[in-house]
């Protein structure tokens, strides 16, 4: 037998904008799969009632994996798709493979000749990108920064100096309640002429996407309280 495949399958990044940003051919996805590997097991289940398949939700087959999910464990749950099974992988936000767990369930599968598909949908990295006016021919997507504050700083002063000489976007994120620091942080240590992009809440009611010089940002220009927020710095 020969073996299936394995859709990789965006979710959204805002509540309530399925119908804006879920193309159709994700959704045919999504009704042919026999297993989800997903994770966060709620959000996945809530995601796909909320696209109105006519699916059961209750007799959908999910498997976790998150970043505990060691390759081991990835081999065991692979092993339906080795038997013909078709197979979705599902992230918490945005797009699975970027910034995501899953990734290392998608490297198992092209090992074992595993057919991967992966689908459009809204990636809050790539769409801050496009929408910040900065280098996208050279950038880098560094996650979180450190959470301790001189380490964080010593990590900006790292970054902006790497952006000004290799002419690359620098792109980072923290926690929603830390985003007030790191744009405080961002301004204490940045030099006055580099770019500062902050876009938060993308592809929501509330999106917010400016790009300023650090020297004309300032603290209250965007509420970033426990919203979702994407940082980028261009020191060129």
């Amino acid at each position: 037998m020969s073996p299936g495949k394995l859709f990789v399958i965006p979710n959204v990044i805002s509540d309530n904008t399925q119908e804006g940003v879920i193309p159709t051919q994700v959704k045919e996805a999504i009704k042919a799969c026999d297993i989800f590997f997903v994770e966060n097991l709620r959000t996945a289940r809530r995601y796909i009632s909320s696209l109105k398949l006519g699916l059961v939700i209750e007799e959908l087959q999910f498997e976790l994996v998150d970043k505990k999910t060691s390759f081991e464990d990835c081999f065991e749950l692979i092993q339906p798709l080795l038997n013909g099974k078709v197979g979705g992988i599902i992230s918490e936000s945005g797009c699975p493979g970027i910034a995501d767990p899953g990734a290392r369930l998608v490297h198992l599968a092209h090992q074992f000749k595993i057919k991967t598909i992966p689908l459009v949908g809204p990636s809050s990295i790539l769409l801050a990108l496009m929408a910040s006016g900065m280098n996208g021919q050279s950038f880098a997507f560094h996650g979180y920064l450190p959470i301790d504050r001189k380490e964080k700083q010593q990590k900006l002063r790292e970054l902006e100096k790497e952006s000004r000489q290799k002419d690359q976007t620098q792109i980072f994120m923290d926690t929603p309640y830390r985003n007030e620091q790191m744009l405080f942080d961002i301004l204490k240590v940045c030099r006055k002429d580099s770019f500062l992009c902050v876009a938060k809440d993308i592809s929501g009611e509330n999106e917010q996407i400016i790009t300023k010089s650090v020297g004309k940002w300032n603290m209250k220009d965007l509420d970033l309280k426990k919203i979702p927020t994407i940082f980028l710095l261009y020191g060129n």
